[in-house]
């Protein structure tokens, strides 16, 4: 029966090849040709062999391999062409077409592969099996003996009736028996039980290796042992991140961990538990036996070392990547713990990637809501100091400035440095307006923000890797919040009268007001400072606002204009000590703060000297009147004592001359190129301000502006200790001034006493009585009146030309040092002072 079946194989054989072979012209189709007879054993090779593959059935991965190999051959018209068949090829599906498409591919590569082999090296190939000659299949008989075959590399496939593969297989599993004393399903158990942290029976941890090893005493190949500890890497990981979670939530008070740390160490717990039920399939699979090499499995659900290998893979890498967060984490906390994993998460690897954005989702969630809560709320919700935006209680005229700020250590790096400042400035807003504006329609600021940003006002709104949601939110907050703060300062607090008022009685802007005041407190100022009472002063000042238009502004602003007298030593006078303040209340202490209101006392001190100056050289002027005070007098007076009067006078008057020009021209530059310009600039940054922030610099660039170009600040002491200078010596001149004068009025008395008769001489004497007893003059004799009018004359014009030596010597020094200084306004003033370049061409003189 066998035969039978056997020679019915045989014709159809040989009816294939006749048919392949009657197609091609260039072959013999007759059976008794070398061509037939050829083809026919070619056929039979491939018929009778056994063509296991090594690859995974892919028909596109053969046909991909096909394609490169006639391109490397230089044949890409025959890989166009075959491309082009393998599409159709692939596109027939349904009835009649061929199921499997991937091993009609690997026939075809294989049976190519094994022609070309047998056409490059020898006839007989390694690829596809050869017949012997006496094969029953053929029906010949071969007077070749079969040890030949064998030496031709002819191996027998087609049966096996010696059972020589079986025989191999139990071989090798004796020899693998031999090696290992214990089976390999037990090594897997105990290797399961090693990534669980347990030790197994043959396999424990050991400290001096500082992981798990197979016990020495067991008997085992060095591949089983190597194996084995490679796996068990998985275990010593499990227990570094067991023993961190364990000590976290167990061992280490709350305040230590923080709520981020507990959300890392949830979301590390999770990912624990997804490993558990994967060492729970494998521990199922690990009860099934393993079949041996020779055995065809029924079922595919064993565990073997190398197996395990493979389904570590993935969990292995995790694992790892957990470890290592373990270590970095364990002394960071809150953003700074944050930001150190999402260096982790900076990783090219899909898988990586997806498992750090799921831990950084649980570990960043309390973040978010500590930003969420701050910026919506204004509530710092750290009970453990995890937050990068950092308060502390101070008073309330410092909470813009000292009662929050940044924590750099705790700013995580998915948020950048700007936006960081974004999100204090937003919560600080809202603490400002609750806490020292009283105002509470910033919550309904918040609540558009939120509406327009696409989140809410409730928890968990925001997680990690919503950048563009957080930046949103924060922008839209921040600008309706500082918008709503900026209004509240401007409508409500009247911020911009208020600096107005500063300007006008502060910096002595309103000029009716100043020259009033100076008018009926110059009598007071002039006693020595321990005698000066405040409250006289207080009423002073409220004459000189009631004297002038200052009567029409806001009372909320009048009342807050008072005199304050500077601590004074021995030897002041009302003026070193005299000056005004302005009281600001809660919100406006935090722009007028202590620091600025004593810049502005400073300023202040500086341009009421000034005004005292040029109110010393107007009283001098006054005092002068030289067509109502000498035009009696030089008629009368010795020839050589009127010139010297007008000598006198004269240079009185031209010194009076140089020192208004200085005074005036340094008051214009002051009150017009000083004041006015660097108000102009704040007005404009004031309407120009998008938070207080902007408002607070605008107003410290403005101060700043106005310190600087009025010589008072750092690079400029040494120009306004000799402005000073100058001021005290005007000052002198106007003492001088007014001797020369009371002197010259003295003179004039008695020249006129001199010729009135006897009965008017007595009358005048008892009127002039009393003066007469302050003078030095005598006044027996015109003689005696000449020589003494000539001494004071003398004496009054040698003090004029000393002081109007000193004087010209400290303005030359003055102006010399404007050049030096930095600010480009001052060459303004330099050119006003000496627009005529007579100074300048003094200088190399001097």
């Amino acid at each position: 029966m066998e035969e039978d079946d056997s020679s019915k194989v045989l014709d159809l054989i040989k009816d294939l090849v006749f048919r392949l072979l009657s197609h091609n012209p260039t072959s013999n189709s007759s059976p008794t040709s070398s061509d037939f007879q050829k083809s026919l054993r070619y056929a039979i090779r491939i018929l009778t062999s056994r063509m296991t593959p090594s690859i995974a059935p892919d028909a596109a991965a053969i046909a991909g391999s096909i394609k490169r190999r006639l391109a490397t051959e230089g044949k890409s018209s025959q890989a166009l062409t075959f491309a082009d068949l393998y599409t159709k090829f692939a596109s027939k599906t349904g009835p009649g077409s061929v199921n499997n498409k991937w091993a009609v591919l690997y026939l075809l590569k294989i049976v190519a592969e094994d022609r070309k082999c047998r056409q490059t090296q020898f006839e007989s190939s390694v690829l596809l099996p050869n017949l012997v000659a006496s094969d029953p299949v053929l029906g010949k008989k071969s007077g070749a003996a079969p040890e030949k075959e064998w030496q031709k590399g002819v191996l027998l496939v087609a049966k096996d009736p010696e059972n020589l593969r079986d025989v191999a297989f139990k071989e090798f599993a004796n020899l693998l028996k031999e090696e290992n004393e214990v089976t390999e399903e037990v090594l897997v158990r105990d290797v399961l039980y090693a990534c669980q942290g347990i030790d197994g029976k043959y396999v424990k941890f050991d400290n001096n290796s500082d992981g798990y090893v197979l016990s020495n005493l067991v008997k085992a190949s060095r591949a089983t042992r190597t194996m084995i500890r490679k796996l068990c890497e998985m275990g010593w990981l499990f227990r570094k991140v067991k023993g961190y979670i364990s000590e976290s939530m167990e061992r280490f008070p709350a305040e230590d961990i923080g709520t981020v740390g507990h959300a890392f160490c949830a979301a590390l717990q999770d990912e624990l538990s997804e490993y558990y039920k994967l060492l729970a399939v494998l521990e199922a699979q690990s009860m099934n036996p393993i079949p041996l090499v020779s055995e065809a499995a029924s079922s595919g659900n064993y565990l073997s070392l190398r197996r395990l290998a493979v389904w570590f893979a993935e969990p292995m890498a995790k694992m790892r990547l957990m470890a290592v967060l373990v270590d970095k984490c364990r002394v960071l906390k809150g953003g700074a713990m944050a930001g150190a994993i999402h260096l982790h998460a900076q990783h090219g690897d899909p898988l990586v990637l997806e498992f750090m954005r799921r831990l950084l989702r649980r570990v960043c969630s309390p973040l978010f809501e500590m930003v969420r809560s701050w910026v919506l709320e204004g509530e710092l919700e750290d009970i453990f100091s995890e937050f990068f935006v950092v308060g502390q209680q101070v008073k309330a005229e410092s909470l813009w400035r000292e009662g929050y700020r940044l924590h750099a250590g705790m700013l995580p790096s998915f948020i950048s440095q700007s936006l960081a400042q974004r999100i204090l400035r937003t919560g600080k807003s809202i603490n400002f307006l609750r806490v020292c504006c009283e105002d509470m329609g910033w919550a309904d600021a918040a609540t558009e923000a939120a509406v327009a940003a696409g989140t809410t006002t409730k928890r968990g709104g925001l997680g990690y890797g919503e950048t563009d949601a957080l930046e949103s939110l924060v922008d839209g907050a921040a600008k309706r919040i500082d918008k709503h703060l900026l209004d509240v300062m401007h409508k409500r607090y009247k911020f911009k009268d208020h600096c107005l008022a500063i300007k006008r009685y502060l910096l002595l802007g309103q000029g009716d007001f100043v020259q009033y005041l100076m008018d009926i407190v110059g009598p007071e100022l002039s006693e020595p400072a321990n005698a000066i009472s405040s409250f006289k002063l207080s009423g002073l000042l409220e004459t000189a606002i009631r004297s002038s238009n200052a009567q029409y502004d806001d009372p909320d602003i009048l009342d807050r204009l008072k005199v304050k007298m500077m601590p004074h030593g021995t030897g002041d006078r009302g003026w070193d000590v005299f000056s005004l303040e302005y009281e600001a209340s809660v919100p406006l202490d935090t722009v007028f703060t202590e620091s600025v209101m004593s810049k502005y006392l400073r300023i202040f001190n500086f341009l009421w000297k000034l005004r005292r100056v040029e109110h010393a050289l107007i009283g001098t002027w006054k005092t002068m009147k030289p067509n109502c005070i000498t035009s009696c007098s030089l008629t009368k007076l010795h020839h050589g004592v009127k010139l010297q009067l007008l000598s006198t006078l004269r240079r009185c008057q031209v010194l009076w001359v140089e020192m208004n020009h200085f005074v005036t021209n340094l008051q214009y530059y002051i009150m017009f190129e000083v004041l006015e310009v660097s108000w102009s600039d704040f007005s404009n940054e004031m309407e120009a301000a998008m938070d207080l922030d902007d408002l607070l610099a605008a107003h410290e660039k403005y101060l700043h502006s106005i310190f600087e170009k009025s010589l008072l600040g750092e690079q400029s002491q040494t120009l306004c200790k000799s402005l000073f200078v100058l001021f005290d010596l005007i000052l002198r001149f106007r003492s001088h001034a007014d001797r020369l004068y009371e002197g010259i009025h003295e003179l004039q008395c008695r020249t006129i006493e001199s010729s009135l008769p006897s009965r008017d001489k007595s009358k005048k004497n008892r009127s002039t009585e009393k003066s007469l007893e302050t003078t030095s003059w005598v006044a027996d004799g015109k003689k005696a009146l000449t020589q003494r009018a000539g001494e004071f004359l003398r004496n009054v014009e040698q003090d004029l030309a000393a002081l109007a030596k000193e004087y010209s010597s400290l303005l030359e020094g003055f102006i010399s040092q404007l050049p030096m200084q930095q600010h480009v306004d001052l060459k303004f003033l330099l050119f006003r002072l000496d627009f005529t370049e007579f100074y300048s061409q003094l200088q190399p003189h001097v």
